[in-house]
């Protein structure tokens, strides 16, 4: 049971542009979402032990891991650098306050790019990279890359935001375009100082780099879809020509926008919670164009949860298995050895 480190990146690989394998890879991760949390954030030390007794414990687990280590810095990291006064909490990533409101829309003109030669959050996200590099002959994920529309979220009140997109459109464009360049920028000096890089995302399933970029697009689910053609798309076609393609996370329920996702130019695959979709159907235009990275994870059930193999054949028999990934969870290491052994039947190589 199981296939070696080779076989399984050229499966993952294979499954990425979309090729027949017969397998779907999956990856069971432990355990609630690690977090950038008061424990963690400042304390480098902290977070590579972590990492190293995840992995110790994490060996024996049959799936398509390939062990990584997350430079757990948060979502909020680039809007921290535009200024966004931040603070650490212990059970979330970093809170960050807003620049911008609808008292004065136009604050949002006054908004400049970080200077990634100075701005001390980049300093401290090097330091980090670096510590961990220093210490650890485990590759690296990326810093988590919030879409230009989640970074304006929060520089913007996100309440405001919402409403600001239909009043006062110039001024959230003229914020977006700075936002873009300024995420550019942020993947660029991350991709300069990771010397062995394992994905293009935060997450732990692989995305190799010749794929694209994986952003955080979690406000998609609150659009509607000429919204997200507007203020989605355009802005995350830039990051896909940047980087030679995108592939786009969602939560939440993003069926009534998948047809305006489909739209990005060099969308090469679309990470979506799926038990929080109601409208599977349309999801399915998705299949054969791009890959699906299908999410289902103890805590998206809520406390009924089903029996995650079942769940799985049910994905399965709605999207196939060409392009698919499978990314679920178990709230223990005994559970996931457990599922790993009977995921591996339906999902690995044959």
């Amino acid at each position: 049971m199981s296939i070696r480190y080779a076989e399984k990146l050229d499966l993952i690989k294979k499954t990425w542009n979309l090729e027949e394998t017969g397998a779907v890879p999956y990856v069971i991760e432990v355990g609630r979402p690690h977090h950038a949390t008061a424990a963690y954030y400042d304390d480098d030390a902290a977070e590579l032990a972590w990492h190293e007794e995840y992995h110790r414990r994490q060996a024996g687990i049959v799936d398509f891991y390939l062990p990584s280590i997350k430079p757990n810095m948060g979502i909020s990291n680039l809007a921290a650098a535009f200024g966004c006064p931040l603070s650490t909490v212990d059970d979330a990533d970093p809170w960050v306050g807003h620049l911008v409101s609808n008292q004065d829309p136009a604050a949002a003109r006054r908004i400049r790019k970080p200077n990634v030669a100075d701005n001390p959050i980049y300093a401290r996200m090097i330091k980090r990279l670096a510590f961990l590099q220093d210490h650890s002959s485990l590759p690296l994920r990326l810093v988590n890359v919030a879409s230009p529309m989640v970074t304006a979220s929060m520089i913007w009140d996100y309440t405001d935001l919402m409403l600001a997109m239909l009043l006062h459109p110039g001024d959230v464009h003229a914020l977006f375009e700075v936002i873009t360049e300024a995420t550019i920028d942020y993947v660029r000096l991350q991709l300069a100082h990771i010397k062995n890089l394992r994905t293009m995302g935060h997450e732990p399933e692989v995305l190799p780099p010749e794929i694209g970029l994986r952003i955080s697009d979690d406000t998609a689910a609150l659009m509607s879809p000429a919204l997200y053609r507007e203020f989605g798309v355009r802005y995350n076609a830039r990051l896909s020509e940047a980087f030679g393609g995108v592939v786009v996370h969602s939560c939440g329920d993003c069926s009534r926008v998948v047809s305006a996702m489909l739209e990005t130019p060099g969308l090469r695959g679309l990470e979506l919670t799926i038990p929080q979709n109601t409208d599977w159907e349309a999801i399915k235009p998705a299949v054969g164009r791009i890959a699906l990275s299908l999410r289902h994870k103890f805590w998206d059930h809520g406390p009924e949860a089903p029996d995650p193999v079942a769940y799985t054949r049910k994905v399965l028999d709605c999207f196939g298995r060409r392009g698919v990934f499978i990314l679920t969870s178990t709230a223990t290491f005994e559970e996931a050895r457990a599922l790993g052994d009977r995921l591996w039947p339906l999902l690995g190589p044959t």
